[in-house]
């Protein structure tokens, strides 16, 4: 059978009969119409983020923050803490500045261009809550996207490369009608049968359209250049605590983790540049790895006692870490200062 729109016809009708049941989703032949603010919310969360990941967090988000206008009015603190441990901080920065302008628009634009105008929606998020929440035909391509086309058309341009012939393939074969659940068709697809590693082509629809499956090697799709070896940096975090509480900061807005609380610290380097907070007898307490997207960090945490508080900084009850919202790193880093500590005390 040729790709043509024949495609979208039998993916649509596995997705009536296979599609995950997932919290921010309207099931397929549903009589409401989506949320756009649950749409818009999963799809931000989601990006570089996985479906488990995301659970607990949109729960927590949609309980606290039911509605769009309610997210609109939250503390920018309050809502930083929430999202820690979630990563890629940007995104909720962004979050709040968009929910404040769809709040002082009257509501989300329901045309893709007009999403495509608030802060923090790219064309992906634009097409997908498009296409979801309000119904239109737009064409709608994630990293599960990618994988299902480039293997249907097996298509041999290296990644990033092909993505502009993805996306035009993916046009080919998106429908006028159904578009939303075309579009969460294809991620359902990507994501539990045309998976990276041995794609379960006996479960596919789509085998008897898909020139890798006839070629024999689905697997060789998408075709990815070689890997740069990623960057390394160091890092110094220092735990300081004082009469049961521990010495916190907020990074600048701009740059990685922007806008999150942390413990003090300089830039990431090598070697890396952080003067201790105050002159203290400091000592090694262990070492944080954690890899970022462009480049893989070694923190090391110095911790160190006072007798008296200082006046100045933020200091939070050692016994209340967990609700400062410190992201992952931090929170690891965190917890090695706080185990010297109880270690030292015993």
């Amino acid at each position: 059978m040729p790709v043509d729109m024949s495609v979208s016809r039998l993916l649509v009708d596995w997705y009536d009969a296979h599609a995950r049941t997932l919290p921010w989703r309207t099931p397929p032949g549903a009589r409401e119409r989506p949320d756009p603010y649950r749409v818009w919310l999963s799809e931000i969360m989601l990006q570089q983020t996985t479906v488990a990941a995301v659970g607990p967090y949109f729960a927590k988000f949609t309980a606290r923050w039911p509605t769009v206008r309610d997210l609109a009015a939250a503390d920018e603190a309050e809502l930083m803490a929430a999202w820690a441990g979630l990563g890629y901080y940007a995104r909720a920065r962004n979050l709040i500045a968009c929910a404040r302008d769809v709040a002082r628009l009257g509501g989300f634009p329901a045309t893709e261009e007009g999403l495509r105008a608030l802060p923090g929606v790219g064309a992906y998020t634009a097409a997908a809550v498009a296409a979801i929440a309000f119904g239109e035909r737009a064409v709608v391509v994630d990293a599960n996207v990618e994988r299902v086309v480039s293997r249907l058309f097996a298509i041999h341009e290296p990644l990033p490369a092909s993505r502009p012939r993805i996306r035009a393939c993916t046009d080919t074969i998106t429908p006028d009608a159904r578009a939303g659940d075309f579009a969460q068709a294809m991620m359902d697809l990507g994501a539990t049968i045309c998976t990276p590693r041995t794609p379960r082509c006996d479960a596919c629809p789509l085998t008897t359209a898909c020139a890798a499956f006839a070629q024999g090697d689905p697997a060789a799709y998408p075709v990815k250049p070689t890997k740069k070896a990623r960057p390394h940096r160091k890092g110094i975090a220092y735990w300081l605590e004082s009469e049961g509480a521990v010495l916190l900061v907020r990074r600048p807005d701009k740059g990685m983790l922007g806008g999150m609380r942390a413990l003090p610290g300089g830039d990431w380097g090598d070697p890396p540049e952080a003067a201790p907070p105050v002159s203290a007898r400091w000592r090694h307490v262990g070492t944080v790895a954690h890899v970022f997207t462009h480049f893989a960090l070694s923190l090391d945490v110095m911790a160190a006692e006072l007798p008296g508080r200082p006046a100045e900084g933020e200091w939070w009850p050692v016994d209340a870490i967990e609700a400062a919202g410190l992201p992952t790193l931090y929170a690891r880093a965190a917890a090695l200062g706080r185990a010297s500590s109880e270690m030292l005390a015993l």
